[in-house]
């Protein structure tokens, strides 16, 4: 494997916008490691493994402000894991609440979906007047 990318290389061979990565370099989560003559940023295997890295806590529900607090612990080998570990299960309570959230969310619309006989005109449609209704 290369030991420097273009940026546009990065981009495809991880399957990532180019501008992603400038974002993610705006953010401070990845850096180039130089610039061609021509001044277009290189990246080194540093920064294809911050990248996998990135969408790796991505999958795992880590928005990246957290995955930047994540690469910084990571930067200081000599840090608590227990930082790391908080960060984790902060993100599992959160995961937890949105579970709860989206459950709700199921509950009340399968009602209104049971109350709705799926046919006739909609002006008797009883999720679209529950939609519509005033709250006083």
């Amino acid at each position: 494997m290369k030991s420097d990318f273009t940026i546009g290389a990065l981009a495809r061979s991880e399957g990532v916008a180019t501008e992603t990565l400038r974002y993610y370099e705006r953010l401070g989560l990845i850096e180039p490691s130089g610039r061609t003559a021509s001044n277009y940023r290189l990246y080194d295997m540093t920064a294809v493994r911050q990248l996998r890295f990135i969408r790796r806590a991505q999958a795992l529900g880590f928005s990246l402000t957290e995955i930047g607090e994540l690469l910084s612990l990571h930067a200081q080998p000599a840090a608590d894991m227990g930082d790391v570990k908080r960060l984790a299960e902060h993100k599992i309570a959160d995961i937890e609440r949105r579970i709860e959230d989206l459950e709700r969310m199921k509950a009340g619309l399968g009602t209104l979906a049971e109350n709705c006989p799926g046919h006739g005109p909609t002006a008797e449609c009883p999720i679209l007047a529950t939609l519509l209704r005033d709250e006083n």
